[in-house]
């Protein structure tokens, strides 16, 4: 039997019979032949039935391909009419009986007859009276009496959950959650195990492991007097199955039942192969098993399962790998608001950073600070971000912003930080005046009221929520380790300070693949020494200037190499445009003007001056690096120097120096050239020898059609699918957010290409300057490190087109670990097939 042709649920039914469990008599019905009963082709009735015996009590229960995605509940106690009633009544008691008929009617007539529901509410108490009332009911409504013929009965019930499978709005629904448009249901008829009787009767589920965690333990509930999962409704009081101080249990009432269901749960778990959660009813004593489905689990619980499952021989270690969704990691490395807790829902917006923190509410980076200083933790919330915002992200426990995307870049950053973030908020509205944050509805937030923000689902929320820790345990760990042993893509992170490359050798980061050392010159004093440079008059006075920052820079590189001792460091050198380090408030003009001593109107005219109308394709990147050369030179001596500070008796430190935004060779060898005269005074004023290996970033279309002549000069070529996505697309991902909705939703493109790699035109791209690059150096190392980096999609595509290694923010590494070896055994097992 096949789970393609007749479900999950009729597939696990007839393993569970093969492994001997007590299940009662089952007749599985195929996608097909249920399609056939929704189009009016009804199969023998009589040869379905037959197995079943003389006047059988049935039930018919669904059986899809996928449980989740949803369709037709169980229909319970089918072939109760007088007759059986009368017979029941002798062997079970009056109220049993009445019971079961009472249930059944209600179920029938409003799930198969569908009338209105509220004459069949069942009653307190299940009187002879009570069943009178409910069957003429149901003769008044239909206007004839309730079919008394068990064939009948059943045929109905076919019908009845065969179109509703079929029906416009279940196939929506079940579309919604991922199934194929000709999903197909099968039914599985099964002789009723009653649960109600005159011996120890009910039901009820087991399981083996805890859904949250995923260890070991016996859980589940007991109703005596009671059918299918009516122990889960919550309607009426349950009992545990093991014994507990002060309730009774199933233990204890029928100690031989649960030694059973233990030993069926091992079989089941060694069998099946995996941790199942098995429906069981008593009936008189004696045990019957409904079905078995497996445990529904959080990620952790993944983990945790997979891990224990190949760890006692049960799966080998590849399966347990490919069990487990790389994005449900990112709910294990932060803090998660606790998923009973209430939630009072201020907005929703776009989930840009996963995790969860609670704040007082600031907004400005220089009150995040302030607050940070005062061991306070705060929730930054603005407009938008920019450049100079990072400070204030750094000292925040999260950032929500009004604007912006999931590439916006408030989400970069975040994601680079592990700061939990939601932006575009656009139900917000900033009130500057006030300070406060006016909500839909008219609710106000002021400067200074807690919050939380929920980064995994994108609601704000009011008041301090409840948090679950992060779930960084041995088997996370292990996992990922084995997922080193199958994959054969490095992985490598982006790191800015100290801090991320910490993060980034917690999570077995191969390096850094991007190092943007431009977020170094908006810390403390820096960024007023940056302001002295732009203003400066001439290269002498911009040295100046630079010479000041050079320590600072050199002592930051250090501490990259000594943390991440000996991996391999890239080291972008500085890429944005000058005008992001000026302020662009009055205040901030005035203070600037106050230190440079300069009259206000002078700066206010520097400043216009360095305004540009597209900055993304202005004076950037390497652009800045040839017109300011100082800034490079500065640059490349703190590299070459950290170098030499962070050698002592470690690993010999390799760097890598990246230039950004280059679109013509010449670029890179004006460049080159004087990186190479930095690095030759290093060694000849310090006596030490280095090697280092200079690459280009691959952020503009000509740069990839021109690859084979930059890369003659590159020892490396990294892509920046973020820029590279932008120019090929002509959008800015800061911008594109407020129609990109409309876009997708139209068909104009099939995703967001700033959230999921485009593999038709950037991906061309990718693919050109990939084999240009490797026509004019073969031995040219090749890499992403645009925010796509840690997704599936780019890991496949990066593999499958020979890229040497990914790089993404610290906390997206286990995702692209997994990732990297699920895609790496996807690819060995199409090639054994």
């Amino acid at each position: 039997m096949s789970a393609e042709v007749y479900g999950g649920r009729a597939k696990c039914l007839q393993r569970l019979i093969r492994l001997g469990m007590p299940v009662p008599q089952t007749v599985a019905l195929s996608f097909e032949t249920v399609r056939g009963i929704a189009q009016g082709r009804m199969p023998d009735l009589g040869a379905i039935m037959a197995p079943f015996g003389f006047a059988p009590l049935l039930s018919v229960r669904p059986s899809s391909l996928d449980p989740d995605w949803g369709g037709p509940g169980a229909i319970l106690n089918i072939g109760m009419c007088r007759d059986r009633y009368e017979a029941l009544m002798a062997t079970a008691g009056e109220r049993a009986a009445t019971s079961l008929y009472l249930r059944f009617v209600q179920s029938y007539a409003v799930h198969v007859a569908h009338l209105d529901p509220e004459p069949f509410d069942l009653p307190e108490e299940p009187t002879r009276d009570a069943l009178k009332a409910m069957l003429d009911a149901y003769e008044r409504e239909t206007d004839e009496p309730f079919p008394q013929d068990p064939a009948i009965q059943v045929g109905e019930v076919l019908r009845s959950m065969a179109r509703a499978w079929e029906g416009t709005t279940a196939r929506l629904l079940r579309q919604a959650k991922g199934a194929p448009a000709e999903a197909g249901l099968g039914l599985v008829v099964q002789a009723m195990a009653l649960g109600v009787g005159r011996g120890e009767s009910g039901s009820g589920v087991i399981q083996f492991v805890n859904a949250e965690t995923g260890e070991p333990c016996v859980m589940g509930r007991y109703l005596a007097q009671s059918q299918g999962r009516e122990a889960l409704s919550g309607k009426r009081e349950t009992m545990p199955l093991t014994k507990q101080a002060g309730s009774p249990s199933l233990e204890e009432l029928a100690p031989f039942a649960l030694r059973e269901l233990l030993a069926h749960g091992k079989v089941g778990r060694e069998r099946l192969r995996e941790e199942m959660q098995i429906e069981f009813t008593l009936e008189n004593g004696r045990l019957c098993i409904l079905d078995a489905v497996r445990v529904p689990r959080s990620a952790r619980a993944a983990v945790r399962i997979a891990v224990a499952l190949a760890q006692d021989g049960v799966i080998p270690r590849e399966e347990a790998v490919m069990r487990v969704e790389p994005g449900s990691l990112t709910t294990l490395l932060h803090r998660q608001v606790d998923p009973a807790a209430p939630r009072d829902r201020i907005v929703t917006g776009i989930a840009a950073s996963p995790g969860a923190a609670s704040g007082r509410i600031v907004f400005s980076a220089a009150d995040a600070q302030a607050s940070a200083a005062r061991g306070e933790p705060c929730i930054l919330v603005r407009r938008e971000t920019t450049p100079e915002d990072i400070r204030g992200m750094h000292a925040a426990s999260a950032v929500l912003t009004v604007r912006g995307g999931m590439t916006s870049h408030a989400a970069v950053i975040a994601r680079g930080l592990g700061l939990p973030c939601v932006v575009g908020a656009s139900e917000l509205e900033i009130d500057r005046r006030r300070h406060v944050v006016v909500a839909p509805g008219g609710r106000t937030f002021g400067a200074g009221d807690i919050v939380t923000v929920d980064g995994t689902t994108g609601d704000l929320l009011a008041g301090e929520a409840p948090t679950l820790d992060a779930a960084l345990d041995d088997s996370f760990r292990t996992l990922l380790d084995w997922a080193d042993d199958f994959r054969d893509l490095g992985v490598r992170a982006n790191a800015d300070t100290p801090q991320d490359a910490r993060i980034a050798r917690d999570f077995a980061a191969e390096g850094i693949g991007l190092c943007r050392t431009e977020h170094m010159f908006f810390e403390g004093e820096r960024i007023g020494m940056m302001r002295e440079m732009i203003f400066a008059e001439s290269a002498a006075e911009r040295r100046a200037v630079l010479d000041r920052l050079l320590p600072m820079q050199r002592d930051d590189f250090a501490a990259l190499f000594r943390i991440m001792a000996g991996k391999p460091v890239c080291i972008r050198l500085f890429d944005p445009p000058l005008h992001e380090f000026l302020p662009s408030d009055r205040q901030g003009l005035r203070d600037l003007a106050e230190v440079l001593a300069q009259p206000l109107s002078d700066v206010e005219a520097r400043v216009e001056a360095l305004r540009e109308y597209n900055p993304m394709l202005g004076l950037r990147g390497v652009r800045v690096g040839i017109t300011v050369p100082e800034i490079y030179e500065m640059q490349a001596r703190a590299i070459f120097e950290a170098v030499v500070q962070a050698r002592g008796g470690g690993e010999p430190v390799v760097p890598e120096v990246m230039i950004p935004l280059v679109s013509a060779r010449r670029e890179v060898e004006l460049v080159k050239a004087r990186v190479d005269a930095v690095a030759a005074a290093v060694r000849a004023e310090t006596g030490v020898d280095f090697a280092y290996r200079l690459g280009v970033m691959v952020e503009t279309p000509r740069a990839a059609l021109r690859a084979a002549e930059i890369a003659q000069h590159a020892a490396f070529l990294s892509f920046g699918t973020n820029d590279l996505t932008q120019m090929t697309y002509g959008l800015s991902r800061d911008d594109a957010g407020r129609f990109l909705g409309t876009y997708v939703a139209q068909g104009v493109y099939e995703e967001d290409p700033f959230h999921s790699l485009d593999l038709d035109g950037v991906g061309e791209l990718l693919h050109i300057g990939a084999e240009r690059g490797r026509r004019g150096r073969p031995d040219v190392v090749l890499s992403i490190c645009g925010e796509h980096a840690g997704s599936r999609r780019a890991i496949e595509f990066c593999r499958r087109e020979g890229f040497d290694y990914v790089s993404c923010s610290p906390y997206r590494v286990p995702v692209a670990r997994l990732s990297a070896a699920q895609v790496a055994l996807g690819f060995r097992s199409e090639s054994e097939a």
